[in-house]
């Protein structure tokens, strides 16, 4: 007789999600379990824990453990321009409805270190619209936002973003962007003047702007099917009347329960618009 149990480890893994949350209130316990699964392997083995329940004790028992499993459960996996043709439909498509607002507020959720936010700063700099923005960025991650804020990349990733750049219809030299800083790339500091970064959680954190545009990328698909309802909620909520919403090339709202209050601005991108009520 077979049965459906979880296993030791699967059992273990739950544990210590519910740990986390119960000490920290971080809340990972509708995250998708084998990617999950795969981050807090790797957690193990450089934190030097042979099983999961090792690891839980760690991160429960000594100071700095927590900090150190939080940067295995949020691997930024980024960079600028990412998706070019996102950019370049934004550019596009986007662009000319957020020009008729005197003033706008966009919400980078899930900023990781700061790749995308930079790209859509200079994106609205080059369509004029920068200096009008307030731009939310946030994270749950306290080392990536303080990488985002800093604003240093790796020279050695200049020649990719530069191509991504020119892809999404880039209007000038990528390099006047940035100087050769620290060991790696500097970008313009007026880019972010306009920029709050800020500690916020998808899954347990709630609404605090109404907003012109959300592009939240590459991070729903780290949910389950219940987080994500709530994600598009918050989204849904934050928006202001006939605003737009932008997702990740592998992500979809179409099996969301908030389907119907979007509509596509350009499917193939995942550009979205919030339905009038």
């Amino acid at each position: 007789m077979t049965t459906n149990a979880p296993n030791d480890v699967d059992i273990e893994l739950r544990m210590l999600v519910e740990a986390v949350y119960l000490k920290y209130n971080y809340d990972f316990r509708d995250y998708t379990g084998a990617s999950q699964k795969r981050r807090v392997v790797a957690a193990m083995r450089e934190m030097g824990c042979d099983t999961v329940s090792a690891l839980q004790a760690k991160v429960m028992h000594e100071p700095n453990g927590f900090a150190q499993l939080l940067q295995y459960l949020t691997i930024p996996v980024t960079e600028m321009f990412r998706d070019p043709e996102y950019f370049l439909a934004v550019r596009e498509q986007v662009v000319p409805f957020l020009r008729t607002y005197p003033s706008l507020k966009i919400w980078v959720a899930g900023c990781s270190t700061g790749e995308e936010v930079y790209s859509l700063a200079i994106l609205l700099k080059e369509e004029g619209l920068l200096e009008r923005s307030i731009i939310y960025a946030t994270d749950i991650n306290p080392e990536s936002l303080e990488a985002a804020r800093r604003g240093v990349f790796p020279l050695e990733r200049m020649r990719l973003y530069t191509e991504n750049y020119q892809k999404a219809g880039g209007k000038q030299a990528f390099s006047d962007y940035y100087v050769a800083a620290y060991g790696g790339v500097l970008f313009d500091r007026s880019l972010v003047e306009n920029v709050t970064f800020a500690d916020h959680s998808l899954a347990t954190d709630s609404v605090f702007s109404e907003t012109h545009f959300v592009s939240c990328r590459n991070v729903l698909i780290y949910f389950n099917r219940r987080l994500q309802d709530r994600v598009f909620g918050l989204f849904h909520e934050s928006l202001c009347h006939r605003g737009f919403l932008g997702l990740g090339s592998k992500e979809s709202i179409d099996f969301s329960s908030y389907a119907t209050r979007f509509e596509p601005l350009a499917r193939r991108e995942r550009l979205f618009r919030k339905v009038s009520p």
